[in-house]
C-alpha cells in the first residue's frame, strides 16, 4: 500500500491520536511516521518515555545532510510497537518545533523512501501524521506523494470552518503541482453534524466518522493499556476497509493506464 497521510486544520481534535489508534489495529505491516513539524508526541505520551536516548526522523535528518545516510540508518532509529514482531514500527517525529526548519529540506527525500518502503522486502504500509497544516514547515512533499490523503476534523461548524480553508490550500497546492484529484477525503471525529450534510458543504467525501472517546484517547495520548474493545479502537480497525477499497480502485486505474496499446495486425 502507498502513503496514507493524515492532516488536521486549526484546532481539530487528535490527528496523532487518531493515526496511532489505525497503527495499533493495522493488519499489516506498517510504518507510523511523526512528519508534523509542531513536533511528536508519541514518544513521551503513549510510550511514557520509556525509549532511552534520542531517535526518530530529526536523528534521521541530521544523518542524511551530513553522508547521505538515510537508507543505512533508517531502520534503527524506528521503535518497534508490537516488540518483537517488528509489524508495527514508529517513526517519532522531532522533539523541538526549531528542528522543523533543518527537517524540511528533506520532505521530499522521505516520501521518495517512504514510497519504496511497499516495494520492499518484506513491505511496510505507511500511515504517516502530518499534523496541522498551517504550522511552519508542513510536510507538502509526503503530501503529494500519498495515496489518500485525510483531513481529521470535528464535524461542529467551528471545526468545519477551519477544514474549509485547510481543504482549500491542498486542492490549491495540488493543482499547482499536478497532483492527481481524488485523494482527499474527509475523517470525522466526534458528534455533530451529519455526515452527508458535511460532505455536501465542503464538497469532499467523508470515508469514515470516529466515536468521541476520551478514556481512550487518553491512554493513546499519555499511556496506559489500549483495549480493543473500546469504541475508538473499533472504529479504527474498521476503517482499514474503507482505506483499502479506495486504494484497490486506484491501483486498478493505474494498472489500466499502464497496459500497452495494442499493435494492429500487419496488413
Amino acid at each position: 500500500m502507498a502513503i496514507v497521510a493524515l492532516v488536521s486544520p486549526k484546532g481539530s481534535p487528535g490527528v496523532t491520536t487518531t493515526a496511532l489508534a489505525c497503527a495499533l489495529t493495522w493488519h499489516r505491516r506498517l510504518v507510523l511516521a511523526e512528519c508534523d513539524p509542531a513536533g511528536g508526541s508519541i514518544m513521551a505520551g503513549y510510550l511514557g518515555g520509556a525509549v532511552p536516548g534520542p531517535r526518530g526522523i530529526g536523528e534521521l535528518a541530521v544523518a542524511e545532510l551530513r553522508d547521505g545516510r538515510l537508507d543505512r540508518d533508517f531502520w534503527s532509529q524506528l521503535i518497534d510497537l508490537d516488540a518483537p514482531r517488528r509489524e508495527r514500527l514508529l517513526l517519532p517525529g522531532i522533539v523541538d518545533p526549531a528542528q522543523s526548519g533543518s527537517v524540511s529540506p528533506l520532505w521530499q527525500r522521505f516520501a521518495d523512501f517512504f514510497l519504496a518502503l511497499e516495494k520492499g522486502e518484506p513491505a511496510y504500509d505507511v500511515i504517516v501524521d502530518c499534523g496541522r497544516l498551517h504550522a511552519p514547515n508542513p510536510a507538502w512533499p509526503i503530501l503529494r506523494a500519498a495515496a489518500l490523503v485525510l483531513v481529521v476534523t470535528g464535524a461542529r461548524l467551528p471545526d468545519l470552518s477551519s477544514a474549509r480553508a485547510t481543504i482549500a490550500a491542498l486542492q490549491r497546492d495540488f493543482r499547482e503541482h499536478r497532483v492527481a484529484a481524488g485523494s482527499l477525503r474527509l475523517l470525522l471525529v466526534g458528534e455533530g453534524h451529519a455526515q452527508g450534510e458535511i460532505s455536501k458543504a465542503l464538497e469532499l467525501p467523508v470515508i469514515a466518522r470516529l466515536p468521541h472517546d476520551p478514556r481512550t484517547a487518553e491512554v493513546l495520548t499519555l499511556g496506559g493499556t489500549v483495549k480493543a474493545n473500546r469504541p475508538l479502537m473499533r472504529a479504527a480497525n474498521a476503517l482499514e476497509v474503507p482505506i483499502n477499497a479506495i486504494l484497490d480502485r486506484r491501483r486498478a486505474r493505474l494498472s489500466w493506464r499502464s497496459l500497452p496499446a495494442e499493435v494492429p495486425d500487419a496488413v
